[in-house]
């Protein structure tokens, strides 16, 4: 099975003080954050497609340096959403995963994990469980406890059939709807089931400086 991986990078740093999108922070041995996430794919048979979708002013930089081959550069927006939206215009398989170019430590486990479930699944989301105690609050005060054991942190790549994804995402934008993430809005707009794979602790999404290794 063959896919396309959407990377969003158009993130601005702020978080890290940085001044400038954060995927060209240098995480050493000449790469950056966006070489790094990049390599996760590169080499991946079954990946036939790369696009890159970035804010317009970094859009020149992305296109000089990595449009080559089976990489494509699309110009993004404002929200994150719209800019996924942007990318999945120029996606040419029938299997796409959407992965934040913050998270350049992703081991190809998962990948392979959300690769793996599109084979039967439509839509596939790797995980990991809660381990600190939730609780509700409201005016200063503790509500209750939520039971953990049925929470889970979502993370990146997720994976969808690109029609499913693509149909779900142009209801959201119809009536101005802004998901939590690219599966909130499979789970709003369809009755696709939404298969969960095991994701990993190692996959953090670069937020701060101390996110760095």
């Amino acid at each position: 099975m063959k896919y396309s991986v959407i990377l969003v990078a158009g993130g601005q740093g702020t978080r890290m003080g940085l001044g400038y999108n954060k995927v060209f922070y240098p995480l050493g041995e000449g790469q950056t954050v966006l070489d790094k996430a990049l390599g996760l794919y590169i080499n991946d048979a079954r990946c036939a497609q790369i696009i890159i979708v970035t804010n317009p002013n970094d859009l020149q930089r992305t296109a000089l340096e990595y449009e080559a081959g089976r990489i494509v550069n699309v110009s993004g927006s404002k929200s994150r959403q719209d800019s996924v939206f942007s990318a999945l215009m120029a996606v040419t398989e029938e299997n796409v995963l959407i992965h934040d170019a913050a998270r350049p430590y992703t081991p190809h486990s998962v990948i392979k994990n959300v690769v793996d479930a599109l084979e039967s699944e439509s839509a596939a989301v790797p995980v990991i469980p809660v381990h600190y105690t939730i609780k509700e609050t409201s005016d200063g005060y503790i509500d209750g406890t939520i039971d953990r054991s049925i929470l889970r942190h979502a993370q990146s790549p997720q994976g969808f059939r690109t029609e499913l994804f693509l149909r779900c995402l142009h209801k959201a934008r119809l009536e101005r709807f802004e998901a939590e993430d690219d599966a909130h809005v499979v789970e709003t707009f369809s009755d696709q089931k939404i298969k969960i794979v095991d994701g990993s602790f190692d996959n953090i999404k670069i937020t701060t400086l101390d996110d760095i290794r």
